[in-house]
């Protein structure tokens, strides 16, 4: 069975994707088990792992470091042991080297970058708030069966620009385009909310349920 860590570090809608995450497994025959958590030992134990986030970069990072063992055991288990990781919103900007939201924050450091304010395009408000689409460059376990113009729903001021473009699995345009989905080795990590973009969100998240990083 698979047993999800869902990181509950005050700073993410985790209720919101748990159930998405149930309604996926359901939807895809699977059997899982979900664990709301920010104990060390329930990550370690964990064959998945979700970090969700919402709202501010320095709090988010803030709340995160505040509980003890969080990282080391998050460090363990995704850079060690290579356990499946899938970051949501701001859960996916942590993990970035820094966050320049109200002055520059640490962050993660696990894929080089900088989250900065986005740019839009002429006449386009900030935060960007809704649906779009995104572009896939090059093929992604996660990124399969989204059909032909996959558009998911977006809710941010900021955005994550990866040091590497390699580093980049999807991109939206807002005027101008942003990074929508980092992956790298068994990270993955989404600008979006798979959890509020109805079929495209699950089956993003039916394929994290399933993947196996090579």
């Amino acid at each position: 069975m698979n047993s999800v860590a869902l990181i509950d570090y005050g700073s993410g809608n985790v209720h919101s994707a748990a159930g998405a995450l149930n309604e996926a497994a359901r939807r895809a025959g699977l059997a899982i088990q979900i664990a709301i958590t920010d104990d060390p030992a329930a990550i370690a134990a964990a064959s998945r792992i979700i970090l969700p986030g919402v709202g501010h970069y320095a709090d988010c990072a803030t709340n995160l470091r505040a509980r003890p063992g969080l990282v080391a055991a998050l460090e363990s288990a995704v850079l060690t042991r290579k356990t499946p990781f899938l970051g949501i919103c701001v859960g996916m900007q942590l993990l970035a080297d820094t966050g320049r939201e109200d002055g520059d924050t640490p962050g993660l450091g696990w894929i080089p970058g900088i989250v900065d304010h986005i740019a839009p395009g002429p006449g386009l408000r900030v935060p960007h708030v809704g649906w779009n689409s995104l572009t896939i460059p090059r093929p992604h376990a996660l990124l399969t069966g989204l059909g032909p113009d996959p558009h998911a729903y977006f809710t941010h001021s900021y955005a994550f620009t990866p040091q590497d473009p390699a580093d980049i699995a999807a991109t939206t345009d807002y005027g101008a385009p942003f990074t929508s989905a980092v992956a790298r080795d068994n990270i993955f990590g989404t600008q979006f909310h798979p959890e509020m973009s109805q079929r495209v969100g699950l089956q993003l998240l039916a394929n994290f349920l399933q993947w196996t990083p090579a």
